[in-house]
């Protein structure tokens, strides 16, 4: 056992801690408060189990998808949450990102911080397969949430079908 390299890990897993404390702007489906980064995840994960089916699960890196969600939304430590369907400057959100992904997974021993750096911008550029599943993902599950709760959030937010179906007409539209 290395233990620089064991060292180093558990210091990660005590950073990515953090994630448990960003707020985002999606209330839980019973309305009782809003969920956090960290719940979005796990949640995102097990919708990746349940709706795989609808996309081309040959072509897909399971694993590989499994990771993006899991570490999309880490460098939110430094660079917070920024609201989907807010007024963000994505060029200024996109730097901090960057800069929060590479201080966070600088923390862990070499191989791994470049794995995770790859795996977390792969994600980002939304080229691969895996990441355009684990995309789609991420816009669905607030949407189902709001559409779960009679779009509480979105109301208090001014956020309206024209903005959603906006933000989303990169993803396919099928009719059953």
């Amino acid at each position: 056992m290395n233990p620089q390299r064991f060292h180093q890990q558990i210091e990660f897993l005590a950073e990515i801690d953090k994630v448990k404390r960003i707020d985002r702007n999606t209330v839980l489906m019973d309305a009782s408060r809003k969920e956090n980064d960290a719940e979005h995840s796990w949640h995102m994960a097990v919708a990746v189990m349940l709706l795989l089916e609808y996309f081309d699960e040959k072509a897909l890196n399971l694993g590989k998808v499994f990771k993006m969600v899991l570490l999309h939304d880490i460098v939110e430590i430094d660079a917070g949450d920024v609201f989907a369907y807010g007024n963000a400057d994505y060029s200024e959100k996109a730097e901090r990102e960057k800069k929060a992904a590479k201080r966070i997974f600088g923390l862990l021993p070499q191989e791994q911080c470049k794995e995770f750096l790859s795996i977390w911008n792969e994600y980002e550029e939304c080229v691969s397969g895996e990441a355009k599943f684990a995309q789609a993902l991420d816009s669905f599950m607030p949407i189902l949430h709001n559409y779960r709760t009679k779009g509480l959030q979105w109301r208090k937010l001014g956020v309206t079908s024209d903005k959603v179906l906006a933000r989303n007409r990169c993803y396919p539209q099928s009719r059953p």
